[in-house]
């Protein structure tokens, strides 16, 4: 006995009609396999993701201004571009002394936080122990904190902490004679910490916070 072929006289249907019988099928099925092509190259193409972007900022020329007020134990340079204001308050509290201040620099939305502390009311190496603590509670988000000896030509002594990482404070110092005066100063900024984006402002502040160490003298 024969087999029927598809498409020969035997089956009933001639190629022809075949042809015919789909047609209107293939027609009806043609949007969605238009739509449906773009799928499939864009399923095979690399996929380049875009690098995070962060805002363009324009920096002010450098130059700086004294900080010489009566009745402070010190005196420093710091930028133009930033203003000093009297700090009364430490978490809510009076401030230990009216000699505490803030440093700010409202183009970056940063300040830099100074404390100062009397020795002889205060014990030295708590306060030395105190400013190690502070840098160290970084610890859980720091990858590193590069600790480096100050020693300028005004006789002034201290250590500057630089801290690696997504952490609210990446560069703090305190300053010292040993025997009366002590301050501690630490910059931040008023947004997420975040190494990247905060990583160009910080080089640039960073300068400015080693001009003030080095222009700094007790009175």
């Amino acid at each position: 006995m024969k087999k029927n072929r598809v498409g020969s006289r035997e089956s009933g249907i001639g190629s022809r009609e075949l042809r015919k019988s789909f047609l209107p099928s293939a027609l009806r099925l043609l949007p969605y396999a238009l739509f449906l092509l773009p799928l499939a190259f864009s399923c095979n193409s690399t996929y380049t993701p875009k690098p995070k972007g962060y805002y363009k900022i324009d920096f002010p020329e450098k130059k700086y201004q004294l900080f010489d007020q009566p009745g402070y134990p010190y005196t420093f340079e710091y930028p133009v571009y930033a203003n000093v204001v009297k700090d009364s308050t430490f978490f809510g509290d009076a401030t230990e002394n009216p000699w505490w201040i803030n440093i700010n620099f409202p183009q970056f939305n940063g300040r830099i936080y100074v404390s100062y502390k009397e020795i002889g009311v205060n014990k030295f190496d708590k306060l030395v122990d105190d400013a190690f603590k502070l840098t160290n509670k970084h610890n859980a988000k720091a990858y590193s904190i590069d600790e480096s000896r100050i020693a300028t030509a005004n006789h002034i002594h201290g250590m500057f902490f630089n801290v690696g990482g997504d952490v609210a404070t990446a560069n703090q110092f305190f300053l010292t004679d040993s025997s009366k005066h002590f301050l501690r100063g630490a910059l931040y900024f008023d947004a997420a910490p975040n190494a990247d984006s905060l990583a160009i402002v910080n080089t640039f502040l960073l300068e400015d916070m080693k001009h003030l160490i080095n222009t700094f003298h007790w009175k």
